[in-house]
């Protein structure tokens, strides 16, 4: 297991916990009570922690190199997913992947950011971050899902949209804004989740939906803390306090009603308990999509169009003058 450094007391107890479980493995003691007092102790421990996180510590959680990607949930959920490749233009992005699938007795087609889960794989699928061809690929499969009136399923995971040369060559705004256009006037149910990090136009080119959720340890915000802090103070060491300013986490954004709501994760995060974090997940999609699906396509679109008419706040100053040419 790898531990966040504010998780370092529950690094001593797993320590003993794993010493015992040997000593009980290679000989004839009777350690069960040691070590249920153990794990009681470490239950404990991890609830203490858990129960009051700095919007920097949730920030590292959504980053946890063990947490759950795109994949993992895709495979966890559906009991059959086809995936489907390329955008018809230029190229299939590794960064984002999509197909059908079935969760439940539900056909869906699901999009996602996928990261990868090993420094190769990390590499090759460019760290979560998408080039235009993987907003492109994704807007094929929406349409693709309009065709055949199945509800979408996105899963948010990036640092950012990719920002080299190439992918403004090709037009990154223009695929990130087609995708906004597009998806707020799509004719089938869209269910938005932000699984890890949901870092500006990046997150924004899959996550225009009816209903956006976060799980608990994400965040989601127009710049990251690093990249806020190196702007305002010129360095990285003020991303602590630049990440409790950005009000990032997902309270902060369900106060705001910038989100619909937050899913749960497993004491000790998504990371603790991948298969146990798929099934919530899993039933909150249908939970959701049985919700969704009898509504009436131009009703759920003016539904959707009036929620993100309603963000924000704004006042008109009455007093102004109107200056005509």
């Amino acid at each position: 297991m790898i531990f966040m450094e504010f998780e370092k007391p529950l690094e001593t107890l797993f320590t003993q916990l794993e010493q015992i479980k040997k000593i009980a493995a290679e000989g004839s003691l009777d350690m069960s009570e040691q070590i249920a007092e153990l794990e009681s102790r470490i239950n404990a421990k991890r609830t203490e922690i858990y129960s009051d996180l700095t919007g920097w510590q949730r920030v590292q959680l959504s980053r946890h190199p063990e947490r759950p990607y795109t994949l993992h949930y895709i495979h966890e959920m559906c009991s059959s997913f086809i995936e489907m490749h390329g955008d018809r233009y230029v190229k299939d992005d590794k960064a984002i992947v999509g197909g059908m699938g079935t969760i439940g007795e539900q056909n869906v087609v699901i999009i996602g950011h996928q990261k990868g889960t090993t420094t190769k794989q990390r590499s090759f699928r460019n760290f979560g971050m998408a080039n235009p061809d993987g907003y492109r690929k994704a807007l094929r499969l929406m349409k693709l899902a309009e065709k055949f009136k199945l509800p979408v399923v996105t899963l948010i995971d990036t640092p950012g949209a990719y920002p080299g040369i190439e992918a403004e060559e090709r037009g990154q705004a223009e695929a990130i804004a087609r995708n906004l256009f597009e998806m707020a006037q799509l004719r089938v149910p869209i269910i938005c989740y932000i699984i890890g990090e949901g870092a500006s136009g990046g997150a924004l080119g899959i996550g225009v939906g009816d209903r956006v959720f976060m799980l608990e340890n994400t965040w989601y915000s127009v710049i990251s803390p690093e990249s806020c802090s190196s702007i305002l103070w010129r360095s990285w060491e003020y991303k602590e306090v630049a990440a409790e300013a950005l009000k990032l986490t997902a309270d902060h954004m369900f106060s705001f009603k910038l989100i619909d709501g937050i899913v749960n994760e497993p004491i000790g995060g998504a990371h603790s308990n991948p298969s146990e974090m798929a099934t919530i997940l899993k039933n909150h999609i249908l939970k959701n999509l049985s919700e969704l699906i009898p509504l009436d396509a131009d009703q759920r679109i003016i539904q959707r169009i009036d929620k993100y008419n309603a963000m924000g706040k704004f006042k008109i100053n009455e007093n102004s003058v109107t200056v005509h040419a």
